[in-house]
């Protein structure tokens, strides 16, 4: 179907963000453009930021539960978007508790290190560590450690594929179900809608390839399956798994092509792709009504682990 009148009318708003300014200016003013997308932001009964130990360091999150008083209920640990280089647990704050609301559970969001500052695989490390931590302080969240869902939109899907390869591996914690919003999954290579959707929709072709030099600058560690978990030789064994995609995003044969790879693995798969939608539209719940969809196909998910 062609590009759905309200993506357009989020890609007319947002407008292009300057190429000519450091990292640091670019999250400033990928913020600034962002927070004016974002839907209504629903009060929560818990939440507030904390500050994870972990071997690398501090990781600082923001912890949100729907309703206070019950017993242990689900967690999901969320890994935020920005090609690794962008996004904040302010930015995505709107986001968690959305989530939180729809899935009648608890929400973990994980403000994993940034690129280009810390590059591959500093991320990944952050995200298994935040998770592992989660699982291992069940009882003090409140949570049930037997219902734990990783997910993220973007890169932060990457994340939520790569904790739960993590581990299945390790054996130190259980993922019930992971979340994958539009994941970028092989960092190898470029499928077709790379160059069928390479601009005009937010998310470019050569957004993509700038994000990458950043995160992953050397082209071998981009074929690591903690990189791109479409290398993974097998993903028989992982969690059942809710991917969402868009039409209209430059990932979107990535997509297809890691939910029949999860398929013929025999993983339980939930697949959406919404025609006429572009990349960030989990986020843009301000202006597109699709966002309350997704969001509530995650909620669903989220409420069939209570």
């Amino acid at each position: 179907m062609p590009l759905h009148s309200q993506a357009a009318l989020a890609i007319a708003r947002a407008g292009d963000l300057p190429t000519d300014l450091t990292p640091a200016q670019l999250r400033v003013a990928y913020e600034t453009q962002r927070l004016t997308l974002l839907p209504e932001k629903p009060a929560m009964a818990v939440a507030f930021q904390l500050s994870i130990p972990s071997d690398y360091g501090p990781i600082p999150a923001r912890f949100y539960r729907a309703t206070k008083g019950k017993g242990p209920c689900p967690l999901l640990v969320y890994f935020h978007g920005g090609g690794f280089m962008l996004g904040s647990l302010t930015l995505y704050d709107t986001t968690c508790r959305r989530l939180a609301a729809n899935g009648e559970c608890a929400v973990l969001s994980v403000d994993y290190r940034l690129a280009p500052e810390t590059q591959f695989p500093g991320a990944v490390l952050d995200s298994y560590a935040a998770t592992r931590w989660a699982s291992d302080n069940a009882e003090m969240l409140n949570i049930d450690p037997a219902r734990i869902a990783v997910g993220g939109d973007s890169a932060g899907g990457n994340l939520a594929a790569v904790v739960s390869q993590m581990a299945q591996d390790s054996g130190e914690f259980q993922v019930a179900l992971q979340v994958l919003i539009y994941p970028i999954t092989d960092h190898s290579r470029e499928y077709p809608s790379y160059e069928r959707n390479a601009s005009g929709y937010m998310l470019t072709r050569k957004a993509l390839h700038w994000f990458m030099d950043n995160y992953i600058p050397d082209p071998e560690d981009r074929k690591d399956p903690m990189a791109s978990p479409m290398l993974r030789p097998s993903l028989k064994g992982q969690p059942p798994a809710l991917v969402i995609s868009a039409e209209f995003d430059p990932l979107v044969d990535d997509n297809d092509a890691y939910v029949k790879k999860l398929r013929d693995a025999g993983v339980p798969t939930e697949y959406v792709c919404f025609p006429g939608m572009i990349h960030p539209f989990f986020t843009l719940g301000g202006v597109v009504e699709d966002t309350a969809k997704a969001e509530s196909l995650v909620g669903a998910a989220m409420r069939k682990l209570a």
